[in-house]
Order: C-alpha cells, then sequence, then structure tokens
C-alpha cells in the first residue's frame, strides 16, 4: 500500500488585498510578498516571507562587503603598527615616484630652453626659426604637460593612500577592540 501524501496548498494576498488559497502555487507576481504553504487541513506547513525591499537588500550587500572586508583587513594586519608600517612603505614609494617624475619635468624644461636658445639665436641673426625646432619645442611642451599631469596624479595618488590607510587603521583598532 502506498503512502497517502497529503496535498499543499499555497496561501498569498493577491492585489484586491483577499487572501487566496491556490492548489497549482504562487504567480510570479505575488512570490515577493510572500506566501505559506498549507496542508490540507489549513495547517503551515512552509511560511515564505515577503523578498526585501531594494533598500534592504543594498543594506545586506554594503554589510556582506564590510563584513569581508573586516576579515581581509585581519587576516592583512595583525596589529595597527602594521598599517603603519605598510603605509610607510608605500607613501615611499609614491614619493620616489613623484621625485622621478620632477626629475623628468626639470630635463624636459632644460632641452626645452636649451632648444629655445637656438630659436633666439636663429632670430638675432634674422634669420627664420627652422620648422623642425619649433616642432620639438612643441613636443616638449606636449611632454611637459603630460608630466605634470602625472605628477597631480601621483599626488592625489599619495593623499588618497595616506586616507586609506588611516581608514584601516582606524578600522582595525575598532575590530580589535583597543
Amino acid at each position: 500500500m502506498q503512502p497517502v501524501t497529503a496535498a499543499e496548498y499555497y496561501r498569498y494576498v493577491n492585489d484586491q488585498g483577499l487572501t487566496v488559497l491556490d492548489r497549482l502555487g504562487v504567480p510570479p507576481e505575488y512570490i515577493e510578498k510572500g506566501y505559506q504553504v498549507v496542508d490540507d487541513r489549513g495547517r503551515v506547513v512552509r511560511d515564505v516571507p515577503p523578498a526585501p525591499s531594494l533598500e534592504e537588500r543594498q543594506r545586506l550587500v554594503a554589510e556582506k562587503n564590510k563584513a569581508k572586508s573586516d576579515v581581509q583587513l585581519l587576516r592583512i594586519y595583525s596589529e595597527p603598527s602594521d598599517v603603519d608600517r605598510a603605509r610607510d612603505r608605500k607613501l615611499a614609494e609614491l614619493d620616489g615616484v613623484i621625485g622621478v617624475a620632477q626629475s623628468n619635468l626639470g630635463s624636459l624644461r632644460t632641452q626645452q630652453a636649451n632648444l629655445q636658445s637656438k630659436a633666439a639665436e636663429f632670430e638675432r641673426m634674422g634669420r627664420p626659426v627652422p620648422e623642425h625646432l619649433l616642432v620639438q619645442i612643441d613636443n616638449l611642451k606636449a611632454e611637459q604637460a603630460g608630466v605634470e599631469k602625472d605628477i597631480e596624479r601621483y599626488r592625489k595618488n599619495y593623499d588618497d593612500a595616506k586616507a586609506a590607510f588611516a581608514a584601516d587603521r582606524e578600522r582595525l583598532v575598532k575590530l580589535r577592540g583597543e
């Protein structure tokens, strides 16, 4: 003799606010509002809660990301002085990059000054400045502008790194309960 399976019904509230009991299932448009599965005697077998709102989902995602970030932070740094050492290394690296870029900028300015001196000699002699010399000067000006933008970006990276390490240190202190 085969066991008799109890019939299941789905109970949900439709758009008119009426409670519906359906044996076939819950229509897709009502699933996110939540529903109940009941047996043939009206007892609740399973309660499916409403789907979280967009704000709730965003909050849950943010909490999950923060928890992941906290685990990673604790994995990387065991104490605040570790954050300080990592910050100092990163900032020293960025200082070096900025220094190299500033040196390159100085070299480009020197090259431009030399070419402009040559151009001035041509003008003093009453001769036209050769086109290739003007092109070289323009190219150096463009290169200088690029290097200046790089330096600006490196300085922003420096400030961002400083702020990020400060936030990491503060969060680590909080997580460790210090």
